[in-house]
């Protein structure tokens, strides 16, 4: 059987979508899964264990240039990238209107169907039109876990029990752009202090600025990890991330802000990380999909929907306006420990 994913965006929201993924290949053995996605995520979804085929969607770009020939040329390609195969299922997780055009698009099999969502789900984004142009609208629970939601709609669609295990597929590798992160890193330190020192991540980022977690209670809690003989780094993706990051790190005696990188050298940074401390963003997504000891702070009760789920290494904090650093400290030494425990802290 063929399968077409179609899930755009966002990082948090394709991270979320793989375990989904894994449960197909699990129960539906010799199944072919391709995922269409955006050009920023695709090499994430290409280190997604057993995705097939990675078919990059650039519209949001494309909207803003539809009448130039570059456009038209890029547009041509995806069309005839995205119906070289017949699809059995089609299958969008998105519910919006670019990725219902795109699962239109798509070629099916004589017998070949086109699922969608029948409902909106809380706290996230949904557009009506779309179940009415697919051939099966799939209702799920209103009030569901970001990850369950792809797995319940999944797994109703093309008729399987959803597996007890959770899994992403997404296993960290070792790659050039991470040897030249840890070059240019390096430099920042006397004689190998990264190499012996074991990193945890500061993921501090977010687009929305109610998500953020105080400058002083990064500083503090990046003073206690130091005093333990950690080396603290901070993830950026955008000037003003930088600028946070710089100015954390030049308070603390052992800290690194990381060069601005592509997914896939960041994917391999994390995945070296003995864990990592971040606000609910697509940064955290990935280091709770790479199995790292994590914590993840919530200024406002929305854990029900987007938290990391059925791990004990892995732990959310919450509270209003925000959670404080002996919170924020008791969780990550939970973390560390029960991971220790496991035998997970071997990055």
């Amino acid at each position: 059987m063929n399968v077409l994913i179609v899930k755009l965006s966002s990082l948090g929201g394709v991270v979320d979508a793989m375990p989904a993924v894994q449960d197909i290949l699990s129960e539906l053995p010799g199944t072919q899964v391709d995922w269409v996605v955006e050009p920023d995520f695709a090499p994430l979804v290409r280190r997604c264990a057993g995705v097939h085929r990675v078919i990059e969607c650039d519209l949001r770009r494309w909207r803003e240039t539809v009448f130039t020939a570059d456009t038209r040329t890029a547009w041509r390609a995806f069309s005839s990238d995205l119906q070289y195969e017949c699809y059995d299922a089609v299958l969008d997780l998105q519910g919006l209107s670019k990725s219902a055009l795109v699962a239109k698009m798509a070629r099916l099999s004589p017998q070949g169907l086109r699922y969608a969502l029948a409902n909106q789900t809380e706290g996230a984004s949904f557009e009506a039109p779309t179940r009415w142009v697919s051939d099966v609208a799939i209702p799920v629970e209103p009030r569901i876990h970001a990850i369950d939601r792809s797995r319940v709609m999944c797994a109703r669609a093309l008729v399987y029990a959803i597996p007890e295990k959770l899994s992403f597929g997404l296993a960290p590798h070792i790659g050039q752009e991470l040897r030249a992160t840890k070059s240019i890193a390096n430099t920042f330190f006397d004689s190998g202090t990264l190499t012996s020192a074991p990193v945890v991540a500061m993921l501090h980022g977010s687009s929305r600025a109610d998500k953020h977690w105080p400058d002083e209670h990064w500083l503090e809690l990046g003073h206690r990890l130091n005093s333990l003989g950690y080396t603290v780094a901070f993830a950026h993706n955008n000037d003003e991330e930088q600028w946070r990051s710089e100015s954390i790190a030049s308070r603390l005696g052992q800290a690194l802000v990381w060069p601005r990188m592509g997914m896939n050298a960041l994917t391999d940074a994390l995945g070296e990380c003995l864990g990592a401390v971040g606000v609910d963003s697509g940064l955290s997504h990935i280091a709770v999909a790479l199995d790292l000891p994590h914590v993840q702070i919530y200024n406002f009760d929305t854990l029900w929907r987007t938290a990391p789920q059925n791990n004990d290494h892995q732990i959310s904090v919450f509270a209003e306006p925000t959670p404080s650093v002996d919170a924020v400290w008791n969780a990550w030494m939970q973390a560390s420990a029960l991971a220790a425990l496991r035998g997970d802290s071997t990055h």
